[in-house]
């Protein structure tokens, strides 16, 4: 023990036993479930264990023979490191698995996320589902997303293969050639980042602007209590967790490499500009505090981010305004001390254009 197998980034351990009948089926594996299920059971390496079947189907340990046990045994040490491709494994504050960090380049992942990278609110590569990328994963030809770029090269091959043909073949081709040109937010999305779902993918390339100034930032962001990390988990509706699985990402060097392998191959076009660019508030950083006396918080957050303007939670040198509510506390002082410019609900509604 133990053996691994990754799902959705999740190192899972999986106990390797000697065979033996467990009411009527041989049994050679059973699962771990993560390090505290171990360091509870107190289980080791060459450990004689009593299994039952849970509900007479999943093998599970149940206890430590103790009296079987080794001379020699240790505790088992739970790697830090995915067995499989040799990334960070972390494991975040409150939840009871590790996860692997390199799910560009892991091959426990790579089938996973291919299929999720051509998916229709990915970059929507119409004519590669499920069953192409198998194959071509199996061919050799696609062990990464540059690789999706790099079919074109192979038309001819493609459609020598049994199920497609020239036109399909032609179709492929025209499809991935269309997907050259992308969204940043679609690209965002793409890489699979854990909690890194469409809206949130938009809320940071509109953050953002650029692919240019996303990559630097959050390669920035994996820095523990810089500016930067701060700005991320400030943002509304990304906050320090996402901030963390986004950090995480990019403390990965093969993650970044690979990353910048597929940009290679794209024209990554910057987020939308607002629609009311003109705004007095447009591309500025505003943070809200303190209680609102004539709106609601996200009243207020929704009209700013209408008029062009980027909300966060937390103040920092880059914000241009803060807004101050009643009974602001420690954002309002923080504001004071590093000179950033503040106003009052009245006059945050004069700004945005809030009847008197």
């Amino acid at each position: 023990m133990p053996s691994w197998f990754d799902t959705s980034l999740r190192l899972t351990p999986v106990a390797e036993l000697q065979p033996v009948n467990v009411g009527g089926v041989l049994v050679s594996r059973a699962t771990l479930h993560n390090e505290d299920e171990i360091a509870r059971k107190d289980i080791r390496v060459g450990d004689t264990v009593v299994l039952q079947r849970a509900g007479d189907v999943i093998p599970q340990i149940v206890s430590v023979v103790m009296e079987r046990r080794p001379a020699d045994s240790k505790p088992f040490v739970y790697p830090e490191v995915c067995p499989v491709c040799g990334s960070h494994a972390v494991r975040a504050p409150g939840e009871a698995v590790r996860r692997c960090t390199g799910g560009l380049i892991c091959a426990a992942q790579r089938v996973e996320r291919l299929i999720h990278f051509v998916s229709r609110t990915a970059f929507d590569i119409d004519g590669l589902g499920e069953k192409s990328i198998r194959e071509f994963y199996e061919m050799g030809w696609l062990q990464s997303p540059a690789d999706l770029f790099r079919l074109p090269e192979r038309e001819a091959e493609i459609a020598g293969r049994e199920g497609w043909g020239k036109l399909s073949a032609r179709n492929l081709t025209r499809a991935i050639e269309a997907r050259r040109r992308i969204a940043l937010e679609r690209v965002i999305y793409a890489l699979g980042i854990r909690r890194i779902g469409t809206a949130n993918a938009r809320l940071l390339a509109r953050h953002y602007g650029s692919f240019a100034e996303w990559r630097a930032q959050m390669l920035a962001a994996t820095v523990i209590g810089s500016e930067a990390r701060s700005t991320l988990g400030g943002i509304v509706g990304i906050g320090p967790a996402i901030a963390e699985e986004l950090a995480d990402f990019f403390d990965e060097p093969r993650n970044v490499a690979t990353l910048d392998e597929l940009a290679a191959h794209l024209t990554i076009e910057d987020a939308a500009a607002p629609e009311a660019a003109d705004s007095a508030v447009a591309g500025k950083t505003i943070v809200f505090t303190g209680t609102l006396e004539t709106m609601t918080r996200p009243e207020a957050k929704a009209r700013a981010e209408a008029l062009g303007a980027k909300v966060t939670d937390s103040v920092s040198k880059k914000t241009d305004l803060v807004v101050v509510g009643a009974d602001a506390g420690s954002k309002a002082r923080k504001a004071s001390e590093l000179g950033v410019k503040t106003v009052t609900e009245m006059e945050w509604r004069e700004l945005a254009g809030f009847p008197a």
